[in-house]
């Protein structure tokens, strides 16, 4: 079997988010001379980064040509060591690698006829658990901005009605007027900035009771400072983990909040390929990885990524805010892993102008996902998706 050409897609919804980002999904698909094709995406739909992404695959396609596609580490490690900046690293290049690399599974998997968890080493787990994620946007096909207390809960609320018992918040995201990053968590909070961080988490805890799996996550808005101030006020919420507290540039930064706030630390979808993810587990600062199979080198990637966690006593929760093929080759290595905590599910995965760019709908019930059983990834975009968005086929 040989590639015979590249597919390039970019997938835009129009309109901006309520955190004024556009939605612009970069897919590619893979075609052979057998017949069969493969679906996958680069990790970055949300702000910017597509047209970077779309530009560099396009350069990847041409030196993937009339190789065998079943040859997935051969590629990947051209990919990454022949392009020169390969090796350098960085979202744009392991997000190009990564589309590339799923697109390769998706093709191993159809051509022979199963799903690819099968040739990851068979399930692990047949359920998995789901949390609501980033209810500051409402939970539901609308997003609007969370603001009050009574906000949160009521979001919290909608989640739990849908059978979920874990979701995640960012408190510090929007200010009183429902704007998007437009007050700053740098340096130390004000009492009152941390006070609508505070009341905002309580009311969640409030609400779900007890038994509600609260994560934080802060998209390094935060510092190191203001990540331990309010860390320390968060405590007593018992909240599953904290995500994001900084950016992770400089991982001694997480060390020093790990050791300051007694809620176990996560991170992972701006850290890149297995050597990004290195300083983390020899320093054991994050309990949680949180690698996207779309920006951080693919499913070749990600496997081993999750390997090396598991020899840390660290569990994942793959990193999952993309189109609909992102969600589906996410199922596929969650159920491998035996480190797996919980899958993300996205609110951005309620919108039906992003559940309407692929053939199938993945949807959790009662909170928990099942594994696709179709062949490959199990998802592909649509006729009319792709007949609306191609930017350029490679020959």
């Amino acid at each position: 079997m040989k590639i015979t050409s590249v597919d390039l897609y970019q997938v835009t919804s129009g309109k901006p988010s309520v955190a004024g980002t556009y939605w612009k999904a970069s897919i590619c698909r893979i075609n052979t001379d057998e017949g069969i094709s493969g679906f996958g995406e680069a990790g970055v739909c949300y702000s910017s980064g597509s047209d970077a992404a779309l530009g560099l695959m396009k350069d990847f396609a041409q030196m993937i040509i009339g190789m065998d596609p079943m040859n997935n580490e051969q590629i990947w490690n051209k990919l990454h060591r022949d392009t020169f900046w390969g090796m350098g690293g960085g979202t744009i290049i392991f997000s190009a690698i990564s589309a590339i690399d799923i697109a390769l599974w998706d093709i191993r998997g159809k051509a022979l006829n199963v799903p690819v968890y099968q040739l990851l080493g068979g399930k692990t787990n047949d359920r998995l658990r789901a949390y609501a994620s980033q209810i500051q946007f409402d939970w539901g096909p609308v997003c609007a901005p969370m603001v009050t207390p009574e906000d949160y809960a009521n979001a919290a609320r909608k989640a739990m009605a849908e059978g979920y018992t874990a979701i995640k918040v960012d408190p510090v995201g929007f200010n009183t007027k429902g704007n998007w990053m437009e007050w700053s968590n740098y340096g130390l909070l004000e009492y009152d900035q941390l006070k609508v961080a505070v009341d905002r988490v309580a009311a969640i805890r409030e609400a779900g009771g007890p038994g509600l799996d609260i994560i934080i996550e802060l998209h390094s808005l935060t510092d190191t400072n203001t990540a331990i101030q309010l860390g320390r006020e968060l405590e007593q919420y018992r909240c599953f983990y904290y995500e994001e507290p900084t950016q992770p540039l400089n991982p001694s930064l997480f060390k020093e909040i790990a050791n300051n706030v007694r809620i176990p630390m996560a991170s992972g979808e701006r850290i890149y390929s297995r050597w990004g993810y290195r300083p983390f587990y020899e320093d054991r600062s994050l309990s949680i990885i949180q690698p996207d199979l779309c920006n951080t080198g693919g499913l070749t990637e990600g496997k081993k990524i999750c390997d090396m966690a598991h020899t840390y006593d660290i569990g994942v929760q793959i990193h999952i805010c993309g189109s609909p093929i992102s969600t589906a080759a996410a199922l596929q290595l969650e159920a491998v892993i035996p480190n797996f905590v919980i899958h993300e599910h996205h609110q951005a995965a309620l919108i039906q102008e992003n559940i309407d760019m692929c053939k199938y709908n993945y949807q959790p019930e009662n909170g928990y996902f099942s594994v696709p059983d179709r062949p490959g990834i199990g998802q592909e975009l649509t006729e009319e998706t792709m007949g609306k968005s191609l930017f350029c086929t490679v020959k």
